[in-house]
Protein backbone atom coordinates (compact mmCIF):
# COMPACT_ATOMS: atom_id res chain seq x y z
CA UNK A 1 0.00 0.00 0.00
CA UNK A 2 1.09 3.37 -0.75
CA UNK A 3 1.57 6.48 1.04
CA UNK A 4 -1.50 8.57 2.34
CA UNK A 5 -1.85 10.64 -1.00
CA UNK A 6 -1.94 7.71 -2.68
CA UNK A 7 -5.04 6.77 -1.31
CA UNK A 8 -8.89 7.32 -3.21
CA UNK A 9 -11.04 9.83 -2.13
CA UNK A 10 -14.29 8.89 -1.67
CA UNK A 11 -16.20 12.47 -1.95
CA UNK A 12 -16.28 14.59 -4.55
CA UNK A 13 -15.61 18.67 -3.72
CA UNK A 14 -17.31 21.47 -4.55
CA UNK A 15 -16.00 25.02 -5.41
CA UNK A 16 -13.50 26.87 -5.09
CA UNK A 17 -15.70 29.94 -3.76
CA UNK A 18 -14.99 32.89 -2.92
CA UNK A 19 -14.34 33.75 0.94
CA UNK A 20 -16.73 35.99 1.39
CA UNK A 21 -19.82 33.59 -0.23
CA UNK A 22 -18.35 31.07 2.39
CA UNK A 23 -18.61 33.59 4.70
CA UNK A 24 -22.07 33.73 4.39
CA UNK A 25 -22.98 30.21 3.57
CA UNK A 26 -21.46 29.68 7.38
CA UNK A 27 -23.28 32.54 9.02
CA UNK A 28 -20.13 34.56 9.55
CA UNK A 29 -19.18 38.19 9.59
CA UNK A 30 -16.11 38.35 7.61
CA UNK A 31 -13.31 40.44 9.61
CA UNK A 32 -10.60 42.78 8.15
CA UNK A 33 -9.21 40.93 4.68
CA UNK A 34 -10.24 40.16 1.07
CA UNK A 35 -13.65 38.60 0.60
CA UNK A 36 -12.35 37.69 -3.37
CA UNK A 37 -9.90 35.26 -1.81
CA UNK A 38 -10.39 32.31 -3.30
CA UNK A 39 -11.20 29.23 -0.78
CA UNK A 40 -10.74 25.17 -1.88
CA UNK A 41 -11.76 23.10 0.96
CA UNK A 42 -12.10 23.42 4.71
CA UNK A 43 -9.22 21.04 6.97
CA UNK A 44 -8.09 21.65 10.43
CA UNK A 45 -6.03 23.73 11.79
CA UNK A 46 -2.84 21.70 11.61
CA UNK A 47 -3.53 20.86 7.92
CA UNK A 48 -4.83 23.99 6.22
CA UNK A 49 -2.97 25.63 4.19
CA UNK A 50 -3.13 28.86 1.55
CA UNK A 51 -6.67 28.85 0.26
CA UNK A 52 -8.19 26.81 3.00
CA UNK A 53 -10.65 27.55 5.30
CA UNK A 54 -10.07 26.31 8.96
CA UNK A 55 -12.20 27.08 12.41
CA UNK A 56 -11.76 26.63 15.93
CA UNK A 57 -14.42 25.69 18.50
CA UNK A 58 -12.58 23.59 21.43
CA UNK A 59 -9.69 25.67 23.56
CA UNK A 60 -7.39 22.86 23.62
CA UNK A 61 -6.65 23.13 19.88
CA UNK A 62 -5.56 27.03 20.74
CA UNK A 63 -1.96 26.32 20.70
CA UNK A 64 -2.74 25.54 16.94
CA UNK A 65 -4.43 28.43 15.75
CA UNK A 66 -0.77 30.55 15.94
CA UNK A 67 0.98 28.33 13.48
CA UNK A 68 -2.00 27.66 11.00
CA UNK A 69 -1.77 29.05 7.41
CA UNK A 70 -5.15 29.07 6.67
CA UNK A 71 -6.37 31.52 4.64
CA UNK A 72 -9.53 31.51 6.49
CA UNK A 73 -10.63 30.64 10.24
CA UNK A 74 -14.32 29.94 12.11
CA UNK A 75 -13.57 31.91 15.60
CA UNK A 76 -15.94 33.24 18.48
CA UNK A 77 -15.61 36.98 19.07
CA UNK A 78 -13.48 36.90 21.95
CA UNK A 79 -10.43 35.09 20.05
CA UNK A 80 -10.75 37.12 16.73
CA UNK A 81 -7.40 38.66 17.74
CA UNK A 82 -5.70 35.75 18.14
CA UNK A 83 -6.05 34.59 14.59
CA UNK A 84 -2.52 34.86 12.83
CA UNK A 85 -1.66 37.57 10.14
CA UNK A 86 -2.32 36.49 6.96
CA UNK A 87 -5.80 34.50 8.06
CA UNK A 88 -8.72 36.28 7.89
CA UNK A 89 -11.08 36.18 11.07
CA UNK A 90 -14.77 34.69 10.01
CA UNK A 91 -16.30 35.37 13.32
CA UNK A 92 -19.22 33.61 14.98
CA UNK A 93 -21.22 32.95 18.02
CA UNK A 94 -20.62 29.15 17.22
CA UNK A 95 -17.61 28.27 15.05
CA UNK A 96 -18.99 24.62 14.83
CA UNK A 97 -21.94 25.33 13.45
CA UNK A 98 -20.17 27.75 10.67
CA UNK A 99 -18.02 24.66 10.10
CA UNK A 100 -20.61 22.52 9.47
CA UNK A 101 -22.60 24.38 6.91
CA UNK A 102 -19.16 24.97 5.37
CA UNK A 103 -18.49 21.31 5.07
CA UNK A 104 -22.01 20.94 3.74
CA UNK A 105 -21.28 24.10 0.91
CA UNK A 106 -18.66 22.66 -0.09
CA UNK A 107 -19.05 18.80 0.01
CA UNK A 108 -22.73 18.33 -0.82
CA UNK A 109 -22.81 14.36 -1.40
CA UNK A 110 -21.53 13.69 1.18
CA UNK A 111 -24.53 14.52 3.14
CA UNK A 112 -25.34 11.03 2.81
CA UNK A 113 -22.25 7.84 2.93
CA UNK A 114 -21.34 5.90 -0.64
CA UNK A 115 -21.92 2.42 -1.05
CA UNK A 116 -21.00 0.46 -4.12
CA UNK A 117 -21.30 3.74 -6.37
CA UNK A 118 -23.74 1.43 -8.49
CA UNK A 119 -25.86 3.48 -11.29
CA UNK A 120 -27.66 0.36 -12.82
CA UNK A 121 -26.91 -3.64 -11.97
CA UNK A 122 -26.16 -3.75 -15.97
CA UNK A 123 -22.62 -2.98 -14.81
CA UNK A 124 -22.39 -5.91 -12.81
CA UNK A 125 -19.88 -8.65 -14.09
CA UNK A 126 -22.06 -11.86 -14.99
CA UNK A 127 -20.26 -14.30 -12.40
CA UNK A 128 -21.87 -17.24 -14.26
CA UNK A 129 -19.56 -16.75 -17.31
CA UNK A 130 -16.27 -17.71 -16.37
CA UNK A 131 -14.60 -15.34 -19.30
CA UNK A 132 -15.52 -12.11 -17.16
CA UNK A 133 -14.80 -13.72 -13.95
CA UNK A 134 -11.96 -15.27 -12.05
CA UNK A 135 -12.30 -18.86 -11.53
CA UNK A 136 -12.11 -18.68 -7.89
CA UNK A 137 -15.14 -16.85 -7.39
CA UNK A 138 -18.01 -18.99 -6.65
CA UNK A 139 -21.35 -18.43 -8.53
CA UNK A 140 -23.55 -15.61 -6.47
CA UNK A 141 -20.97 -12.73 -5.89
CA UNK A 142 -22.07 -9.66 -7.73
CA UNK A 143 -18.61 -7.23 -8.66
CA UNK A 144 -18.80 -4.39 -10.58
CA UNK A 145 -17.13 -4.22 -13.73
CA UNK A 146 -14.59 -1.70 -12.51
CA UNK A 147 -13.77 -3.60 -9.78
CA UNK A 148 -9.71 -4.92 -9.48
CA UNK A 149 -9.79 -8.51 -7.88
CA UNK A 150 -6.40 -10.78 -7.92
CA UNK A 151 -6.91 -14.30 -9.36
CA UNK A 152 -6.59 -16.31 -6.39
CA UNK A 153 -9.21 -14.26 -4.01
CA UNK A 154 -12.65 -15.71 -3.10
CA UNK A 155 -15.66 -13.35 -3.50
CA UNK A 156 -18.20 -16.41 -2.03
CA UNK A 157 -22.38 -16.18 -3.15
CA UNK A 158 -23.83 -12.98 -1.85
CA UNK A 159 -21.08 -10.71 -1.63
CA UNK A 160 -21.13 -7.94 -3.39
CA UNK A 161 -17.87 -5.78 -4.66
CA UNK A 162 -18.36 -1.81 -5.48
CA UNK A 163 -17.32 0.00 -8.25
CA UNK A 164 -13.42 0.94 -8.58
CA UNK A 165 -12.78 -1.60 -5.16
CA UNK A 166 -9.71 -3.19 -5.25
CA UNK A 167 -8.92 -6.41 -3.45
CA UNK A 168 -5.51 -8.10 -2.95
CA UNK A 169 -4.26 -11.45 -3.39
CA UNK A 170 -5.60 -14.51 -1.08
CA UNK A 171 -8.04 -12.29 0.04
CA UNK A 172 -11.67 -13.93 1.07
CA UNK A 173 -14.66 -12.28 1.27
CA UNK A 174 -17.11 -13.94 2.58
CA UNK A 175 -21.50 -14.55 1.85
CA UNK A 176 -22.95 -11.36 2.07
CA UNK A 177 -20.51 -8.81 2.49
CA UNK A 178 -20.61 -5.61 0.97
CA UNK A 179 -17.04 -3.46 -0.13
CA UNK A 180 -18.28 -0.19 -0.91
CA UNK A 181 -16.88 2.22 -4.09
CA UNK A 182 -13.31 2.25 -4.28
CA UNK A 183 -12.21 0.66 -1.14
CA UNK A 184 -8.32 -0.65 -1.33
CA UNK A 185 -8.33 -4.33 0.72
CA UNK A 186 -4.38 -5.63 0.63
CA UNK A 187 -3.36 -9.41 0.57
CA UNK A 188 -4.69 -12.39 2.41
CA UNK A 189 -7.46 -10.45 3.92
CA UNK A 190 -10.37 -12.18 5.22
CA UNK A 191 -14.01 -10.15 5.80
CA UNK A 192 -16.55 -11.99 7.51
CA UNK A 193 -20.15 -12.96 6.53
CA UNK A 194 -22.55 -9.78 6.49
CA UNK A 195 -19.69 -7.12 6.88
CA UNK A 196 -19.38 -4.13 5.07
CA UNK A 197 -16.38 -1.82 4.12
CA UNK A 198 -17.30 1.41 3.19
CA UNK A 199 -14.81 4.47 2.85
CA UNK A 200 -11.91 2.41 3.93
CA UNK A 201 -7.96 1.37 3.38
CA UNK A 202 -6.96 -1.86 4.29
CA UNK A 203 -3.66 -3.10 4.53
CA UNK A 204 -2.33 -6.48 4.40
CA UNK A 205 -3.37 -9.24 7.04
CA UNK A 206 -6.66 -7.92 8.18
CA UNK A 207 -9.66 -10.20 9.90
CA UNK A 208 -12.55 -8.61 10.17
CA UNK A 209 -15.40 -11.05 11.57
CA UNK A 210 -18.60 -11.11 11.00
CA UNK A 211 -21.43 -8.15 11.09
CA UNK A 212 -18.47 -5.78 11.66
CA UNK A 213 -19.49 -2.03 10.17
CA UNK A 214 -16.46 -0.17 8.64
CA UNK A 215 -16.48 3.07 7.31
CA UNK A 216 -20.13 4.64 7.63
CA UNK A 217 -20.52 8.38 9.38
CA UNK A 218 -19.29 9.43 12.30
CA UNK A 219 -21.55 11.15 14.85
CA UNK A 220 -20.97 14.56 13.79
CA UNK A 221 -23.62 17.19 14.47
CA UNK A 222 -23.57 20.88 15.62
CA UNK A 223 -26.49 20.69 18.51
CA UNK A 224 -28.29 23.69 19.18
CA UNK A 225 -31.88 24.58 20.22
CA UNK A 226 -33.06 25.27 16.81
CA UNK A 227 -31.94 21.62 15.66
CA UNK A 228 -28.97 19.37 15.06
CA UNK A 229 -27.24 20.35 12.00
CA UNK A 230 -25.17 17.33 9.76
CA UNK A 231 -21.67 17.85 9.48
CA UNK A 232 -20.71 15.82 6.34
CA UNK A 233 -17.77 13.16 7.59
CA UNK A 234 -15.53 12.77 4.26
CA UNK A 235 -12.22 11.27 5.93
CA UNK A 236 -11.85 7.70 6.10
CA UNK A 237 -10.53 4.55 7.87
CA UNK A 238 -7.11 3.40 7.48
CA UNK A 239 -6.38 -0.44 8.64
CA UNK A 240 -3.18 -1.46 8.78
CA UNK A 241 -1.33 -4.76 8.86
CA UNK A 242 -1.85 -7.58 10.97
CA UNK A 243 -5.47 -5.68 13.20
CA UNK A 244 -8.46 -7.95 13.70
CA UNK A 245 -11.79 -6.69 14.62
CA UNK A 246 -13.92 -8.74 16.43
CA UNK A 247 -17.61 -9.26 15.50
CA UNK A 248 -20.18 -7.07 15.67
CA UNK A 249 -17.67 -3.73 16.11
CA UNK A 250 -17.99 -0.23 14.33
CA UNK A 251 -15.56 1.90 13.29
CA UNK A 252 -16.47 5.04 11.67
CA UNK A 253 -14.74 7.07 9.32
CA UNK A 254 -13.21 10.54 9.86
CA UNK A 255 -14.34 13.71 9.74
CA UNK A 256 -11.95 15.55 7.65
CA UNK A 257 -8.85 13.29 9.26
CA UNK A 258 -8.97 9.53 8.74
CA UNK A 259 -9.75 7.02 11.58
CA UNK A 260 -6.77 4.64 11.73
CA UNK A 261 -6.01 1.80 13.40
CA UNK A 262 -2.29 0.63 13.73
CA UNK A 263 -0.14 -2.71 13.15
CA UNK A 264 -0.87 -5.63 15.05
CA UNK A 265 -3.76 -4.21 17.25
CA UNK A 266 -6.37 -6.67 18.17
CA UNK A 267 -10.43 -5.93 18.83
CA UNK A 268 -12.67 -7.82 21.02
CA UNK A 269 -16.39 -7.93 19.84
CA UNK A 270 -18.82 -5.15 20.80
CA UNK A 271 -16.33 -2.52 20.19
CA UNK A 272 -17.07 1.12 19.51
CA UNK A 273 -14.91 3.11 17.70
CA UNK A 274 -15.79 7.04 16.83
CA UNK A 275 -14.38 9.02 14.17
CA UNK A 276 -10.72 10.47 13.97
CA UNK A 277 -9.77 8.32 16.36
CA UNK A 278 -6.31 6.85 16.35
CA UNK A 279 -5.45 3.67 17.94
CA UNK A 280 -1.38 2.61 17.83
CA UNK A 281 0.56 -0.12 17.18
CA UNK A 282 -0.39 -3.71 18.81
CA UNK A 283 -3.59 -2.41 21.16
CA UNK A 284 -5.70 -5.07 22.54
CA UNK A 285 -8.97 -3.53 23.19
CA UNK A 286 -11.66 -5.94 25.00
CA UNK A 287 -15.45 -6.48 24.00
CA UNK A 288 -18.08 -3.67 24.50
CA UNK A 289 -15.11 -1.02 24.72
CA UNK A 290 -15.84 2.75 23.53
CA UNK A 291 -13.73 5.25 22.31
CA UNK A 292 -15.45 8.54 21.51
CA UNK A 293 -14.17 11.08 18.73
CA UNK A 294 -11.08 12.68 17.95
CA UNK A 295 -9.21 9.95 20.64
CA UNK A 296 -5.78 8.67 20.19
CA UNK A 297 -4.67 5.83 21.83
CA UNK A 298 -0.70 5.57 22.04
CA UNK A 299 0.83 1.66 21.06
CA UNK A 300 0.70 -1.13 23.17
CA UNK A 301 -2.87 0.18 25.15
CA UNK A 302 -5.07 -2.25 26.96
CA UNK A 303 -8.51 -1.46 27.57
CA UNK A 304 -10.31 -4.42 29.77
CA UNK A 305 -13.92 -5.00 28.84
CA UNK A 306 -16.36 -2.38 29.03
CA UNK A 307 -13.98 0.77 29.25
CA UNK A 308 -14.63 3.99 27.45
CA UNK A 309 -12.62 6.69 26.78
CA UNK A 310 -14.08 10.22 25.95
CA UNK A 311 -13.43 12.50 23.29
CA UNK A 312 -10.21 14.04 22.24
CA UNK A 313 -8.46 12.55 25.13
CA UNK A 314 -4.77 11.21 24.67
CA UNK A 315 -4.11 7.75 26.24
CA UNK A 316 -0.34 7.18 26.58
CA UNK A 317 1.82 4.44 25.16
CA UNK A 318 1.88 0.99 27.31
CA UNK A 319 -1.56 2.49 29.59
CA UNK A 320 -3.91 -0.04 31.18
CA UNK A 321 -7.12 1.06 31.50
CA UNK A 322 -9.18 -1.63 33.74
CA UNK A 323 -12.41 -3.42 32.62
CA UNK A 324 -15.54 -0.25 33.51
CA UNK A 325 -13.30 1.89 33.61
CA UNK A 326 -14.12 5.63 31.97
CA UNK A 327 -11.26 7.83 31.06
CA UNK A 328 -12.21 11.40 30.72
CA UNK A 329 -8.74 13.27 30.52
CA UNK A 330 -5.37 12.27 29.29
CA UNK A 331 -3.63 9.31 31.00
CA UNK A 332 -0.18 9.44 30.75
CA UNK A 333 2.15 6.68 28.54
CA UNK A 334 2.67 3.62 31.17
CA UNK A 335 -0.24 4.47 33.95
CA UNK A 336 -2.53 1.90 34.92
CA UNK A 337 -5.90 2.96 35.93
CA UNK A 338 -9.49 2.10 37.21
CA UNK A 339 -12.85 2.96 38.33
CA UNK A 340 -15.41 5.79 37.04
CA UNK A 341 -13.95 8.52 36.40
CA UNK A 342 -10.41 7.09 35.57
CA UNK A 343 -7.72 7.34 38.49
CA UNK A 344 -4.51 5.71 38.90
CA UNK A 345 -5.49 2.11 39.65
CA UNK A 346 -3.63 2.04 43.50
CA UNK A 347 -6.08 4.92 44.53
CA UNK A 348 -8.88 3.69 43.17
CA UNK A 349 -8.16 -0.04 44.48
CA UNK A 350 -7.59 1.78 48.20
CA UNK A 351 -11.41 3.12 47.99
CA UNK A 352 -12.86 0.19 47.26
CA UNK A 353 -11.10 -1.47 50.05
CA UNK A 354 -12.10 1.97 52.29
CA UNK A 355 -15.64 1.47 51.01
CA UNK A 356 -15.74 -2.05 52.23
CA UNK A 357 -14.75 -1.17 55.30
CA UNK A 358 -17.09 1.12 55.90
CA UNK A 359 -19.82 -0.72 54.79
CA UNK A 360 -18.93 -3.48 57.05
CA UNK A 361 -18.69 -1.86 60.25
CA UNK A 362 -21.68 -2.78 62.42
CA UNK A 363 -24.73 -0.46 62.48
CA UNK A 364 -25.35 1.09 65.91
CA UNK A 365 -28.24 0.10 67.94
CA UNK A 366 -30.88 2.91 69.00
Amino acid sequence: MGNRDDYPIFFDRAGPFCLSDVAARAGAQLGEGNGEIEISDVLPLDRAASSHLTFLDNPKYLPQLSDTKASACLVKPALADKVPSGTVPLVTKSPYHGFARAMQYFYPDAMRSKCVGWSGLEEARDVNKPETVNSTVPSGGLIHATARIAADAVIEPGAVIGREAVIGSGCMIAAGAVIGARVQIGERCYVGPCASVVHAILQDNIVIHAGVRIGQDGFGFAMGPEGHIKVPQIGRVVIHNDVEIGANCCVDRGALNDTVIGEGTKIDDLVMIGHNVVIGRSCVIVAKCGIAGSSTLGDFVVMGADAGVSGHVNVGTGAQIAGTCHVKDDVPAGARMGGTPARPFREWAREIAAIRKLAARPTSKK
